[in-house]
């Protein structure tokens, strides 16, 4: 076991159920924050670590979670599609994607989860009150983060989900996902979209003066999403909102699958204000 799993597996106090996140780079991630304020707030001896691992340290850490060292683990980059092949169950839509971000411990044994795409999901009801079912819907990018949106909108009954993206072959994949209402489009179709989702990278903090989509091609009587949360609002959004658009950042929909696999772990309900309040204030300081 490489030093780093040492340190943590390696302690005498088991009385404090461990939970983690691996990932590389993990330095970064909020889901420890996330977490330990969910523990803090309902009394529960748990601690929630960040691990910096490589993928052969991957058996490992989930032979501890079988061995009951580990109460919960999260899976960031670049683990999910592995992790997926090494769980012994995977859900319907963590198989689906080939991807899981949440990995839960029951008398089957490991199961993988993927909370992206729920998460999204509740976050579009928390922010905008807004129910896909029946709603045309655009979706810029065709990575992880994307595809899991796509799966999700195709099980809520969007009317049509519309992928777009530079290379054709990941965008026909990703449309693929959502079944016979899914689709390729290019820019110039998200005017007829009632949702748009950036689901991409750009409007990052390194990359702040691009936008995914010219923003003459929004109305008013869209709703737009931007998965990224740091900075809190992108130009994309700032230009939007300019125009009058109900727009919304990635927050809710990270802080939504970390309340399911919250649940997951401990059977119990995530304080979500709390979680939220966590957050928005971290991301404040990092702006």
């Amino acid at each position: 076991m490489a030093n780093n799993l040492k340190n943590v597996f390696g302690r005498t106090d088991k009385s404090t159920t461990l939970a983690a996140v691996v990932g590389s780079p993990v330095a970064h991630s909020l889901s420890p924050l996330l977490h330990n304020a969910a523990f803090n707030s309902l009394g529960m001896d748990w601690e929630y670590e960040a691990l910096e691992i490589t993928e052969s340290e991957l058996d490992e850490v989930l032979a501890q979670m079988r061995s009951g060292n580990l109460g919960g683990l999260s899976v960031t980059m670049p683990f999910k599609t592995r992790v997926a092949s090494l769980v012994d169950e995977c859900t319907f839509t963590a198989e689906k994607l080939d991807a899981v971000n949440c990995v839960v411990a029951n008398e089957k044994g490991l199961i993988g989860h993927n909370t992206d795409g729920d998460g999204f999901l509740n976050g579009l009801i928390h922010d905008a009150q807004f129910d896909p079912k029946g709603k045309k819907v655009a979706v810029i990018g065709a990575g992880g983060a994307a595809r899991a949106v796509i799966e999700a909108l195709a099980r809520s009954g969007a009317a049509s989900i519309m992928a777009v993206n530079r290379t054709l072959e990941k965008a026909e994949s990703a449309a693929g996902l959502a079944g016979e209402v899914g689709g390729v489009g290019t820019l110039e179709d998200i005017s007829g979209a009632d949702l748009v989702v950036n689901a991409t990278s750009i409007g990052m903090k390194d990359s702040q003066v691009d936008i995914p989509c010219p923003i003459d091609l929004l109305h008013p009587s869209q709703l737009i999403v931007d998965l990224i949360y740091h900075p809190l609002e992108t130009r994309w959004i700032s230009l939007a909102k300019q125009k009058g658009i109900d727009s919304h950042n990635g927050v809710s929909m990270l802080l939504f699958q970390a309340a399911e696999a919250f649940t997951l772990w401990t059977g119990e309900e995530a304080p979500i204000s709390i979680m939220q309040e966590a957050i928005t204030q971290e991301l404040k300081k990092r702006t």
